[in-house]
């Protein structure tokens, strides 16, 4: 039994074929039916979390953080723009949803999924 990964059209398959020798005339064997290959898991770093008692800024959408407007640990009020997260292309403004000291748990480039934790205020 050989075993073989096969790409298909951008798709990973794992088959297994078995070679069979008769004499004189070679008769294929029937190939095992594709199974897509198994993925690897990805692995991430672990990241930071809010400390307890402090108000948490979230991903309202998945996205690459472009830019942090206010340095990390400045005073921020309510309402004011603290990072800018891009999304499908359009640069989508977070805004702090407390007023207090920011403290950032991304950084500019990071990619973060809707919902991931960008920053906490205390």
């Amino acid at each position: 039994m050989r075993k073989f990964n096969v790409n298909v059209n951008g798709k990973s398959y794992y088959v297994e074929v078995e070679e069979v020798a008769s004499e004189g005339v070679a008769t294929p064997a029937p190939a095992a039916a594709p199974v897509a290959a198994p993925k690897a898991a990805p692995v991430a770093a672990p990241k930071a979390t809010a400390e307890a008692g402090s108000t948490v800024v979230t991903a309202p959408m998945p996205g690459t953080i472009l830019n942090t407007c206010v340095e990390n640990g400045a005073t921020v009020n309510k309402g004011d723009k603290i990072l800018v997260l891009e999304a499908m292309k359009m640069e989508n403004e977070i805004v702090a949803s407390a007023s207090g000291k920011v403290t950032f748990l991304v950084k500019k480039g990071d990619s973060v999924d809707t919902g991931a934790q960008l920053a906490y205020i205390k």
